[in-house]
């Protein structure tokens, strides 16, 4: 049976994260169910001049993310399909990430508003014990962004702020060094195997 990873983005500045995230899970040969919300094929469109539609959505992930998807064992489902397979939880899925998380998403899955299907899959991963993983980007943050996250932290999901760590490659580091490094924490919550950055050996400079 079909057992996918469900991700989730959502319209926060920072779709590079989750075009290396989906990069990531193809790589590692992973089934993906993609859900990408109404804000987010803005943030797409304006960070990568590329439409992201639901009647060419495989050509669009395809220049999207820069690769043939060939054989990749990937799904779509339209943000406003509440009756969509990753609404119930029946549905098979080994878990969820939300990445780019935006505040809106992230105190709409805290408080179970359910406004769309990204909202609404992440809930439901959430009450079925499921790994779920959201990477907010936003800075600053209010108290109530900060309550939201405390609610989704006691509720079973890792938190997993979009703050990269430069000891992979130092001052030096790429753009897209920076961002995978993001990923690859992301793919690390998740268990995924992945070589997106260098990890700490306990040795300064190695």
């Amino acid at each position: 049976m079909r057992n996918p990873w469900i991700v989730g983005v959502s319209g926060a500045s920072g779709t590079p994260y989750a075009a290396a995230v989906l990069r990531g899970l193809f790589d590692a040969g992973e089934s993906v169910d993609l859900v990408v919300s109404r804000a987010a094929r803005l943030t797409i469109l304006d960070e990568t001049g590329a439409p992201f539609r639901d009647a060419h959505w495989k050509d669009d992930l395809a220049k999207w993310l820069g690769r043939d998807l060939g054989g990749a064992d990937v799904a779509h489902w339209p943000a406003g399909d509440l009756a969509a397979g990753p609404s119930s939880g029946s549905y098979p899925a080994r878990g969820m990430v939300v990445v780019p998380a935006s505040t809106a998403a992230c105190a709409g899955i805290a408080i179970g508003l359910s406004k769309d299907l990204l909202q609404r899959a992440a809930e439901v991963n959430l009450k079925e014990r499921r790994r779920v993983v959201v990477v907010p980007r936003e800075t600053p943050v209010t108290r109530s962004h900060l309550s939201h996250l405390i609610a989704l932290h006691d509720a079973g999901a890792v938190v997993l702020p979009a703050s990269p760590g430069f000891y992979g490659a130092g001052a030096s580091a790429s753009a897209q060094q920076l961002v995978d490094f993001v990923a690859g924490k992301a793919l690390d919550a998740l268990g995924v195997p992945h070589s997106l950055f260098r990890r700490w050996r306990g040795e300064l400079g190695s």
